[in-house]
């Protein structure tokens, strides 16, 4: 199998939930979003600061992992480094405003707020290690984050088998509030563990 072919798997699908997720802009947020009314009535600036720079991270960060574009175009990888943190900044401070009325109750509500301060952590952490040049750890902790970033596409890998169970949307959300997220981050500790040195 080819070195590449996991990334790029990883990158349609990143690209493919990005440009899905932008669809409020045609038909607006009630429409694309109807689960999602007590976010978009009672906490929009957050909602919408989500729900516009998610996306843009999701992207970003699905790109910047082929070895060739570090290689070849270190700038470019520099710049779009750049936009992915700040893109996460906006998104996961929105993504804290919308705890409170997250769908799901208290079990929803800790576990995307969890994933949120996990999501800025990780990142601050990665563009901390590029400051200080230590482009090693830097690495780690950017694939860390970007596995909580792609939490945007499991979500929706997970979501219809749950819901066409039979489980209400309410139980559902609860879930995947942490079936999202958590095995991704595990999956990335176990790549790093098993890859120590091998540059990703």
């Amino acid at each position: 199998m080819p070195r590449t072919l996991p990334i790029t798997l990883t990158a349609v699908l990143s690209l493919a939930v990005a440009l899905v997720s932008w669809r409020f802009i045609a038909i607006g947020l009630q429409p694309a979003f109807p689960q999602m009314s007590a976010h978009i009535d009672h906490a929009r600036l957050a909602f919408l600061a989500h729900v516009v720079f998610a996306p843009v991270a999701l992207g970003l960060g699905a790109v910047q992992f082929y070895p060739g574009l570090r290689r070849r175009r270190p700038q470019m990888h520099r710049w779009i480094g750049r936009s992915y943190g700040v893109a996460i900044l906006i998104a996961g401070l929105g993504s804290l405003g919308m705890t409170a009325t997250s769908n799901g109750g208290i079990v929803a509500q800790l576990g995307f707020g969890l994933l949120a301060l996990v999501w800025l952590a990780s990142t601050a952490l990665g563009v901390r290690q590029a400051m200080a040049r230590r482009f090693d750890a830097h690495r780690r902790w950017m694939i860390r984050s970007f596995a909580l970033t792609f939490a945007a596409v499991t979500l929706r890998l997970y979501m219809p088998g749950l819901i066409g169970s039979g489980m209400p949307y309410e139980e559902a959300i609860a879930v995947l509030a942490w079936a999202c997220w958590v095995p991704n981050l595990a999956v990335a500790e176990l790549f790093l563990r098993r890859n120590e040195k091998v540059v990703a």
